[in-house]
């Protein structure tokens, strides 16, 4: 794939080069372009140079032909760099038509999803085409219109032949985009393991939550407490958001959208290390988890033998084990969950209630406390 203009951009994670990508909007626009280039010319183009609002000059492949009199449509295909993108290698298609009237619109075509719930950028029953590829597209079809002085507009349908099916992998059917994927991208660039897409997703989906008038949530890390939930008669899981290793981040969205209830739901594994005070759980970030559990056992009485085998455990769940052994599991849990619940409180300055449940896979509940928990019982 010619790529001219990416390929000296990278980052360096783990000792490893990992190359950038493009966006879904970037193709979009670059697609449209091609297009409307085509109708003015009367040529299909092999290439396309576009601008991505990052700064990075791109000059990508386009497959390209001329419909009839008035209408093109070229493709772009995504290529996502070393990103984990269920995207990647997708082709994305613009089908650009002459408008009598002079005016330049934009709308989505098969594979890109409709917006079917409140809290999004785009209305109910628009094209889930978020804002900034929006406007690299129009920007790139005016731009056209007044370079080649035409009178006539352009209308480009975006299409996305297997927007459809790719969209069951992602967040969409859970956001209310019904019928395909969303096209996307602030900077026009695909950043690898981009931290900041996976907490705009967590925001985005909070946000529509908070728009839909929900003032409690039930937050997670991932499917291990979404599990969880289901399985709790009680609680709705339509009020799970996953989190992912970003709990500080999270409760940070909290604060600023003013959600006044939230339950924390985690396994073990993973909240064991916010009663140390971590907000990122990810391993890279933090590890620690016999370290925390070996000396919150000390203050629950554990004898110094106890300790040091809590200290050998390869998990948690066998340190629990441990715990169980001495007839230590239910107070060390007590003291973690009280200091789980604290740091929580400490990064949310107290602007909402919470509520901590921690389980094992192994052992069941483990601990359950904060203010949400202690009013469902007293009523």
């Amino acid at each position: 794939m010619h790529r001219t203009g990416i390929e000296d951009y990278y980052i360096t994670k783990n000792n490893k080069k990992l190359k950038y990508g493009y966006t879904t909007g970037t193709c979009a626009a670059a697609a449209s372009k091609a297009a409307a280039m085509a109708l003015a010319t009367g040529q299909p183009l092999h290439t396309v140079e576009i601008d991505t609002p990052k700064g990075i000059h791109l000059n990508l492949e386009v497959q390209c032909r001329i419909l009839d009199k008035g209408r093109a449509e070229c493709t772009v295909i995504k290529d996502s760099g070393d990103d984990p993108d269920v995207t990647d290698g997708m082709p994305v298609c613009s089908v650009v038509s002459l408008r009598p009237d002079g005016a330049v619109t934009l709308d989505g075509g098969e594979g890109v999803g409709r917006v079917t719930r409140p809290g999004l950028e785009q209305r109910i029953g628009e094209a889930a085409i978020n804002k900034v590829p929006r406007q690299m597209i129009l920007k790139e079809l005016r731009a056209v219109k007044d370079d080649f002085d035409i009178k006539e507009g352009f209308h480009a349908e975006i299409v996305l032949p297997m927007g459809r099916e790719l969209a069951k992998k992602t967040f969409n059917p859970r956001l209310g985009i019904e019928g395909g994927l969303s096209v996307l991208g602030t900077s026009g660039i695909v950043e690898p393991m981009s931290e900041t897409a996976i907490i705009e997703s967590i925001r985005v989906e909070l946000k529509q939550k908070r728009s839909q008038g929900k003032e409690f949530v039930i937050i997670t890390p991932g499917n291990y407490g979404a599990d969880f939930v289901k399985k709790m008669i009680e609680l709705n899981d339509d009020d799970v958001v996953k989190c992912s290793n970003y709990l500080g981040i999270t409760i940070d969205i909290l604060n600023e959208l003013e959600f006044k209830e939230v339950l924390f739901i985690s396994h073990i594994g993973k909240f064991i290390k916010v009663a140390g005070g971590i907000m990122n759980t990810h391993s890279r970030e933090a590890d620690g988890r016999m370290e925390i559990l070996a000396a919150n056992s000390a203050l629950a009485g554990m004898e110094r033998d106890g300790v040091a085998q809590i200290m050998s455990c390869v998990n948690t769940d066998d340190g629990l084990e441990v715990l169980k052994s001495y007839g230590l599991l239910e107070k060390t849990m007590e003291i973690i969950g009280e200091k789980i619940n604290f740091y929580i409180n400490n990064r949310s300055y107290g602007k909402f209630k919470t509520g901590v449940i921690v389980f094992s896979n192994r052992h069941g509940i483990l601990c359950q406390c904060g203010d949400i928990l202690k009013e469902r019982k007293n009523g």
